[in-house]
């Protein structure tokens, strides 16, 4: 599939060099469903640069994995093949190892507080970082606090994490969080997910609220517990060269309607969370909200595991923007 997009890519940078100067489509993958907020955000951000621009630049969406896994959206981001992407720092920090720290067990305790930081001290520490990889951030925008699901019982204390087989990404960061725990961790890829919890592979699974409302994960689990053992956000990347290519006041334009999607997709994050809630509890799912005290007492060595990935300076730099 790589090499198929690169001739793709390649073809599409022939036919804009050759066409007029102003006469631009910029590829947009991400992995969010097309019902997800993500995709709204995205149509938005489209839609905005279409206008301001008067036609002359034209963004076309890629959702739901449509141009490969996330990781290979990524690549191919960087190596041109498509031109912006939304990873989240689990993505990004197999190139730029800082990105890591964000999805520390327990690190933020509200939205309010992860967005002043990721838009503060955190993106004037990794923006330039990251931009020696091939990728200019636009602005972050919005996940969300991941939560655990699972078909044995509610989860009220650390306890009843203990054992259970769960399903996470391949980031080291929740696979410490969960193991921490006491869980049993295996690594699926998503889009087999539904198969393997329907099947009883695993126990259950960990997501932000949006993806298991949008994906109906609870047509296979029982049990949500409000653990928000990690925070992460996805991160609206272009291409450096693509943009580098673009006029001052392209640049401007994109960086400001990223910033108008992000704001936007967070909003609606934050609104739909608890309707998605509600949505679920009244489809039969029955829904916990444990204290968090003695899961964050737990994590020292999840914290330590992190440190040893992300670098343990980088992970002082990140401590010191946390109140």
């Amino acid at each position: 599939m790589l090499t198929k997009l690169l001739a793709t890519g390649a073809a599409v940078a022939l036919m804009t060099v050759s066409a007029s100067a102003q006469d631009i489509t910029l590829r947009m993958a991400h992995f969010a469903a097309d019902t997800h907020p993500a995709q709204a955000a995205a149509e938005q951000f489209a839609a905005n640069v279409a206008e301001r621009t008067d036609g002359a630049i034209a963004v076309d969406l890629y959702p739901a994995n449509e141009l490969g896994s996330p990781p290979e959206q990524l690549e191919q981001t960087i190596l041109g093949a498509v031109d912006m992407n939304l990873p989240t720092q689990g993505g990004l920090d197999k190139y730029v190892k800082a990105f890591g720290t964000v999805m520390t067990p327990f690190a933020f305790a509200s939205y309010d507080e992860a967005h002043e930081v990721l838009d503060g001290p955190f993106m004037e520490w990794v923006g330039p970082q990251i931009e020696e990889e091939g990728l200019v951030i636009l602005s972050n925008w919005e996940y969300g606090f991941r939560n655990i699901t699972n078909s044995k019982h509610p989860i009220n204390t650390p306890a009843d994490v203990e054992g259970l087989r769960l399903r996470t990404p391949p980031e080291l960061q929740i696979v410490a969080a969960l193991e921490g725990l006491g869980a049993a961790t295996t690594q699926i890829a998503f889009p087999e997910l539904p198969n393997a919890l329907n099947q009883g592979v695993v126990d259950g699974q960990e997501n932000p609220i949006g993806v298991i409302y949008h994906n109906k994960l609870n047509d296979f689990q029982q049990y949500l517990a409000l653990t928000q053992h990690v925070y992460n956000s996805m991160v609206h990347v272009i291409n450096k060269d693509v943009f580098d290519g673009l006029t001052e006041e392209q640049q401007l334009i994109l960086r400001e309607e990223s910033v108008k999607a992000g704001n936007m997709m967070r909003a609606a994050v934050v609104a739909q969370e608890e309707e998605d809630i509600q949505a679920l509890q009244d489809a039969g799912m029955e829904v916990t909200r444990p204290d968090l005290a003695p899961f964050v007492a737990l994590m020292g060595p999840a914290r330590e595991r992190v440190a040893e990935y992300s670098g343990k300076e980088n992970m002082e730099t990140f401590l010191s923007f946390l109140d």
